[in-house]
């Protein structure tokens, strides 16, 4: 096996795509994974139950990118669909994408060299937009973590430090998942670029609300939106399962 055999065994990357019923939208993150300057090793999407076929838009990218479709008969969820997909994957890192998101060409060599660069880092991560909204984050601190979430699950991690997602979530798998490696003595590296795109859709989990919603005292007023509530809610959820 020559050098750059082994290279790529060692740096090798899975993509995990969970979908359920975002087909037309599946079709902008597999193309942009076809313009990727670092090829992936493996693509897996999870068809979870979905009614669209998504079976249908990724056979159209078998051509020109490794992709295959595992199907579950009942949706189960995005935190158990990225497991099951960890779980038939082999390549030595994971990055997990929502089939909304758009990766900017050069974004698996920008987050695959910060690992290569940082052998105490465990996953690489960037800042990103929604839309046309930038959402920057931030150099790794532990500390800061524990505060808030600022890092996407759209982040590039060796599989070796993978614990899984909390499939009980509803919200916040990604910050839960970020605090549980933490946890566990895992360290990210920040890469101070915009690498990738949330597009917004009308349905599924990708929602947002502009930071002045969230600091309106809702008690006070007697009354508070259904987002809002929810949000409150899986926010307790993750502070105390870890006491922060």
């Amino acid at each position: 096996m020559t050098n750059d055999e082994l290279s790529n065994k060692d740096q090798g990357i899975a993509i995990v795509i969970p979908c359920y019923n975002h087909a037309k939208e599946l079709v902008a993150c597999l193309e942009s994974l076809t313009q990727q300057t670092l090829r992936p090793a493996e693509v897996l999407v999870i068809d979870n139950a979905s009614e669209d076929h998504p079976e249908v838009m990724a056979d159209r990218f078998k051509c020109c990118l490794p992709v295959s479709v595992t199907r579950f008969t009942e949706k189960q969820g995005a935190p158990a669909a990225r497991n099951h997909g960890a779980g038939l994957t082999h390549s030595p890192r994971l990055i997990f994408l929502d089939a909304d998101v758009v990766l900017e060409p050069d974004a698996l060599a920008k987050l695959s060299e910060a690992l290569d660069k940082n052998a105490e880092a465990d996953f690489a991560y960037s800042s990103f937009y929604w839309d046309f909204k930038k959402f920057p984050s931030r150099t790794w601190d532990a500390a800061s973590l524990h505060k808030m979430n600022y890092i996407h699950t759209t982040s590039l991690i060796r599989r070796k430090a993978f614990p899984g997602f909390d499939e009980s979530l509803k919200k916040f798998q990604d910050w839960d998942l970020w605090l549980t490696m933490a946890k566990n003595g895992a360290k990210g590296v920040f890469v101070d670029k915009f690498l990738f795109r949330v597009r917004q859709r009308s349905s599924g989990i990708s929602t947002w609300l502009p930071s002045f919603v969230h600091k309106i005292p809702w008690p006070i007023l007697g009354w508070m939106p259904k987002e809002i509530r929810k949000y409150r809610e899986a926010e307790k959820i993750i502070r105390e399962k870890h006491k922060i």
